[in-house]
């Protein structure tokens, strides 16, 4: 009799097609590690500022020359790591060097996890400083951290919706006996053309800054006021940007 049931033979059983993993992201730089928490709090402000910015060709380039120091910086980024290194001054008759390595690996497409050595030397002194880093991201937040012998830096970013993001910030130097904690948030008012960024930290200071958008002209205003009762200081600024 036939197969009446349709059943394959045996040994010729359907194979399921292994799934296809997506590739790890590029971690990006390291740098960068905590630039969405840092993005939420505003930038300090004093005095008056006018910024125009004009974009030039893409073939034009601009140098800057440096005397008596000069310094050598390389990137290479993979399809999920990053690495790079920075000499400053090197002196091959001095015997004087400053090397800044950094390299950070995508565990997962949330783990982040890579580390900084700070080398230095000069005649009569050597020291290195290894710093190590995480950082994990979720679906509305981003947690980083750095630790070292010089000290640790943590960060919390959270975004609750399109308008609404909050960051608090932690820095602890060992060197300087010195801790800080901050936190910040940004405002975004679409229907205003307005973005409003606060913050207060443990050092008693609270600052705000409100931009304002003026479409359609290229044009962004900021006002900016920032108060730091544990020295009795207070500045403000307004700044034009065009372009």
């Amino acid at each position: 009799m036939g197969n009446t049931l349709g059943l394959a033979p045996m040994g010729t059983l359907p194979r399921r097609s292994p799934r296809r993993e997506e590739p790890l992201p590029n971690p990006g730089s390291f740098d960068e590690l905590h630039r969405l928490c840092k993005d939420v709090f505003p930038a300090q402000m004093e005095g008056v500022k006018l910024v125009v910015n004009k974009v030039l060709s893409s073939h034009f380039q601009t140098q800057q020359a440096k005397f008596l120091t000069w310094q050598f910086d390389g990137e290479y980024r993979g399809d999920d790591y990053t690495a790079t290194l920075t000499l400053g001054n090197p002196d091959l008759i001095g015997e004087s060097v400053i090397m800044v390595a950094h390299f950070l690996q995508s565990l997962t497409h949330r783990l982040v996890l890579g580390g900084e050595l700070v080398y230095h030397r000069r005649p009569g002194e050597e020291g290195a400083i290894l710093t190590l880093a995480g950082k994990y991201s979720a679906v509305h937040w981003v947690a980083t951290l750095n630790v070292g012998s010089g000290g640790a830096h943590a960060s919390y970013y959270h975004r609750a919706n399109e308008q609404v993001q909050v960051g608090v910030e932690f820095e602890a130097n060992t060197r300087l006996q010195d801790t800080t904690f901050s936190f910040g948030y940004h405002l975004t008012l679409p229907q205003a053309n307005m973005v409003f960024r606060g913050l207060v930290d443990s050092n008693w200071c609270v600052g705000a800054v409100l931009e304002k958008k003026m479409p359609p002209l290229p044009v962004t205003l900021a006002l900016g006021a920032f108060l730091n009762h544990w020295r009795n200081r207070f500045h403000c600024g307004f700044s034009i940007t065009v372009g």
